[in-house]
């Protein structure tokens, strides 16, 4: 399910099994000229074809969603919005852990959604023509690179949500260069990102852990962060 598509128009699977839910939403998405395919189980979601960007449902009757994300993830970097009335703070936390790209709470404005979903696009477009230009960012021991999506610490790939890379992958591009809170909202979530920017902690947090080594990220406090090699 590569990502392929532009800020409209674009190619949505929806994963909701209450009718009630999925039909109006369904319609008002493709009166804005969105093409919609509605799915109602997680085994339907796995074996969908190719597709721009999912709305994934965690309540479904075979599947858990956080479950149906981590293995969207195994093979694809598709953008995953979550919709869901889980509105604890640990459930966004595994939610965004777990390899999505939003976390929207029900219940939500439709007008918001579609925010949302242009920005989730416009931002995974940017990143694929910063993907094409960009060579890979050496930084001793840890290379980044975005054209594969793929990251190596001493030549082991590192298993990394399709946050968790865009976050690394733009601190690496300046390696022991500050990047401010704001820098990396804006680049590697949007400008426009309707969340809380705890989400970045959860995600540096996450980093540090599977670089083995919290010192690979340094905390500027009430600044922001920067990338330094341990010991150099």
């Amino acid at each position: 399910m590569p990502y392929d598509g532009g800020e409209s128009g674009v190619r949505i699977l929806l994963v909701e099994d209450d009718a009630h839910v999925a039909e109006p939403l369904k319609a008002g998405l493709v009166r804005h000229g969105h093409d919609v395919e509605h799915v109602t189980t997680g085994a339907e979601a796995l074996l969908a074809g190719k597709t721009d960007l999912v709305l994934l449902d965690l309540g479904l009757p075979d599947l858990d969603g956080l479950e149906v994300c981590r293995r969207l993830r195994e093979f694809s970097d598709v953008p995953i919005i979550v919709l869901t009335a889980r509105s604890e703070e640990i459930d966004r936390v595994i939610g965004l852990q777990g390899g999505a790209d939003d976390y929207v709470v029900k219940p939500y404005g439709f007008r918001e959604l579609l925010a949302r979903i242009e920005a989730v696009t416009r931002r995974a477009s940017r990143q694929r023509r910063d993907a094409e230009e960009e060579p890979p960012a050496d930084r001793g021991k840890l290379v980044v690179d975005r054209r594969t999506r793929r990251a190596l610490l001493d030549g082991v790939a590192l298993e990394l949500t399709r946050r968790e890379f865009d976050l690394l992958a733009f601190l690496a591009e300046d390696g022991g260069a500050l990047r401010t809170r704001e820098e990396i909202m804006d680049r590697v979530w949007d400008e426009n990102w309707f969340g809380s920017t705890r989400t970045l902690d959860v995600h540096v947090g996450s980093l540090r852990a599977k670089l083995g080594d919290p010192s690979w990220i340094e905390t500027v406090r009430g600044v922001g962060f920067r990338l330094v090699e341990p010991g150099s």
